[in-house]
This record gives C-alpha cells, sequence and structure tokens, in this order.
C-alpha cells in the first residue's frame, strides 16, 4: 500500500519541513482549483526559518500558490527579500490564464526554490526552473522518488495524467455489499452503505473535475450527482454516457449553471437542440468503425475529456457501464465502499465476465483499506498506471 507521510517524519530532515508545509498547503486545493494542479507554497526567511507566507491555488482564472503566499507575507508585514519559496510544483513560465509565477517570484527578490516536482505541462516543463535560475535564483528539486514528491504527484494524479498520457486520471467509485451486490436484482441500491461512506464519496466526488455516469444510472436512479454532503465552492462538470440521447429534458441531473457533457452515438437534431436548450454541451462521439456506431467509443471520449481539461474523472454507473469501462482497460484505480452485508442475488459491480481462465482477471494493487463509520473503503489500482 501507499504509504502516507506524516511531519514527525521530516523532523530531522533539514530543509524538508517547507516543503512538508507546501504540501499540507496544496492538500486544501484539489476541492478549488481544477483543472489546474493543486498547488500549496510556503516562503521562510532561510532553509530553516518559520514561514513569513503561506498560500494555495485558488479557482481558476485566480492566483496561483506562489501569488497567495507573497500577498499572505505582506499582509503579515514580512519582507520576502532574500527568502526561500517551497512550493510542490514548478513555477510556472507561461501566460495562461494568469501571468508566469516564476517572474513573480524573481521581481519578489526570492533567493531560492525548492520544488518537489517538476511540472509536467509541455508549456513549462523546465522553463519555470530554467527562469529563475536565469535570474540567479538558486533551484533546488527533490527526487523523483522522495516521498514528498511521490505524495505531491498522489495530489496530482489527474493533472500529471492528462499531462503526459493525454487522458484523465478515470476513477470508479462503486457502493456494495460484502458479497459484491450493488443493488437489488430490481436495481434498489439506496442505501447499501451508511451516511459516513456517503459523505466520504462526496469527498472524492469535490475533488474530480467530473462525475462520469450512463443512461442507465440516469433513467433508474434520477440522479443529481452533485456534491451535497460535504461543503463544496466548485461543483464538478457532469458527463453522460447516452449512446441512443434518452436524457429526459426533466431529468435532476440536469443542474442550470452546471457545465454537462453528454456523449452520444446518433445524429438527432432535435433531440440535441433541446437538450442543449436545457444547459448541455451533446457530442457526437461514434466509433470508427460500422459496427461500433451504436455505442459512444470510450476511448475516443477519454480523449475528448483531457482536450476539455478534465483531470480527474469520477466515475459512478451502474454495472454495464463499469464493465464496458473496465473491459476497454480504460479504469486506473477503484473507490470500492464495502458494507457490512449480504444480499445474496443482485446487481453486481461490473459486467466483465465469464472469464475463460482466472489468468484473465483485471489485476489490482490496494492503496489503502481503513473504515470509513461502519463501511470498509478499499482503493486499488491498475498497477504502473501511475509511473509518470
Amino acid at each position: 500500500m501507499r504509504k502516507t507521510i506524516y511531519p514527525e517524519e521530516y523532523q530531522a530532515r533539514p530543509g524538508t519541513h517547507g516543503c512538508l508545509g507546501a504540501l499540507e498547503q496544496a492538500r486544501l486545493a484539489p476541492p478549488l482549483c481544477a483543472p489546474n494542479p493543486a498547488v500549496g507554497c510556503v516562503l521562510t526567511g532561510s532553509d530553516d526559518d518559520a514561514p513569513i507566507g503561506c498560500g494555495y491555488t485558488q479557482q481558476t482564472g485566480g492566483p496561483h500558490a506562489e501569488i497567495m503566499a507573497l500577498r499572505d507575507a505582506q499582509a503579515r508585514g514580512n519582507s520576502v527579500v532574500g527568502a526561500t519559496a517551497y512550493v510542490t510544483l514548478e513555477p510556472c513560465s507561461h501566460h495562461g490564464r494568469t501571468g508566469p509565477c516564476c517572474d513573480a517570484l524573481i521581481a519578489a527578490g526570492i533567493k531560492k526554490v525548492v520544488a518537489t516536482n517538476n511540472d509536467p505541462n509541455p508549456l513549462v516543463a523546465g522553463q519555470g526552473f530554467a527562469r529563475l535560475r536565469a535570474a540567479g535564483v538558486e533551484v533546488d528539486v527533490l527526487a523523483a522518488d522522495d516521498p514528498l514528491a511521490i505524495e505531491s504527484r498522489e495530489l496530482n494524479i489527474g493533472f500529471f495524467s492528462r499531462m503526459v498520457r493525454k487522458r484523465p486520471w478515470v476513477r470508479m467509485k462503486i457502493a456494495a455489499s460484502l458479497d459484491g451486490c450493488t443493488a437489488l436484482p430490481d436495481g434498489t441500491s439506496q442505501w447499501i452503505t451508511g451516511e459516513a461512506a456517503r459523505a466520504d464519496g462526496h469527498t472524492w466526488r469535490a475533488r474530480a473535475c467530473a462525475v462520469l455516469t450512463g443512461i442507465g444510472t440516469v433513467l433508474q436512479d434520477n440522479p443529481r450527482l452533485d456534491v451535497r454532503l460535504v461543503g463544496a465552492v466548485r461543483q464538478p462538470q457532469v458527463v453522460i454516457v447516452d449512446s441512443r440521447l434518452e436524457t429526459p429534458l426533466d431529468a435532476a441531473i440536469l443542474i442550470d449553471g452546471r457545465p454537462t457533457l453528454i456523449y452520444t452515438a446518433v445524429q438527432d437534431a432535435p433531440r440535441r437542440a433541446a437538450l442543449q436548450q436545457r444547459g448541455a454541451t451533446v457530442v457526437y462521439g461514434s466509433g470508427p468503425i460500422e459496427a461500433m456506431r451504436s455505442k459512444v467509443d470510450l476511448a475516443a471520449m477519454l480523449r475528448d475529456l483531457a482536450v476539455r481539461e478534465i483531470n480527474e474523472l469520477h466515475v459512478e454507473a451502474g454495472f454495464k457501464l463499469n464493465g464496458s469501462l473496465i473491459a476497454a482497460g480504460l479504469v486506473d484505480e477503484f473507490l470500492i465502499y464495502l458494507a457490512p452485508k449480504l444480499i445474496g442475488q443482485g446487481l453486481g459491480m461490473a459486467n466483465i465476465g465469464p472469464l475463460a481462465a482466472l489468468s484473465d482477471a483485471v489485476g489490482l494493487a490496494y492503496q489503502s483499506a481503513v473504515m470509513v463509520g461502519d463501511d470498509l473503503r478499499i482503493v486499488a489500482r491498475i498497477p504502473g498506471r501511475d509511473q509518470f
């Protein structure tokens, strides 16, 4: 299992407490900053001084972590001339929605930058460090296998996936009984898990850029798939796989003002226009082969979502779509809540069988297993998918 980093492990390591503080700042950003990476910054007077300014990346178009830390230091009346900046990602060097953070650090008189990771964005990719060094700023970057570097990448696993693989990090959430049933034979599934597990699931929803479901779930459960059980500054987008364009115009999932993408395999102009009147964006995304034209090309959908700046895609779907995504090798990680119940006959987690041999089973690596209320939460992923 992946090891969680605790502060006491770094008390004896000179120059690392600032990176740890920056990581703690970065952990505050995921519900807020998408599609930007979750970055934290801590400013200190020198390598071992107490923080004089802290910050983390704000909402899209808002200040990045470095700017927030500089503003925090100014608000406290602290000079940052000659200070050290600890950041969890290479300061950006390009003009996007905001100006380059490396230029702001140089202008402020920062003399040293310690970063946990290089930025995988091709628009940055070492240029931020190069510009800092050219201005006389000392730059240190942690080794890729340093625990703090690993933790920082984990926090931004979707951003790294989008930049390196050109597709989102796909996390599939499943709530099931101990014997693997997600619903009764008639589809009834509320509620298999307890309140604590449901609230925890909303926390994972909140960090995602988008929540994906299928038309079967929309018609059967009429869900909202928004973040309600925990505080949310930003609601994730919604993605619906709807091959025949059957999403009802009064579906609860079509929340006013929330971006909704509907991927379909049919060109039904009147239906498309009606759904777009409800605020949805309908994407015609059928497969390239004639035999596939009745279904959405799921791999092509993920590529399109990456272009639309979706980092983490949180899947909450039925066993059919789950099975299709798994069979296509498109799921990277599983977030599974197991309730202490036995249902017997019912709907399973995913329709992926039957297999001809045990060697054909989908192999996973456990990342964590913890109790959430009365339920067990397991996080497991496809081995190697996180090697960016």
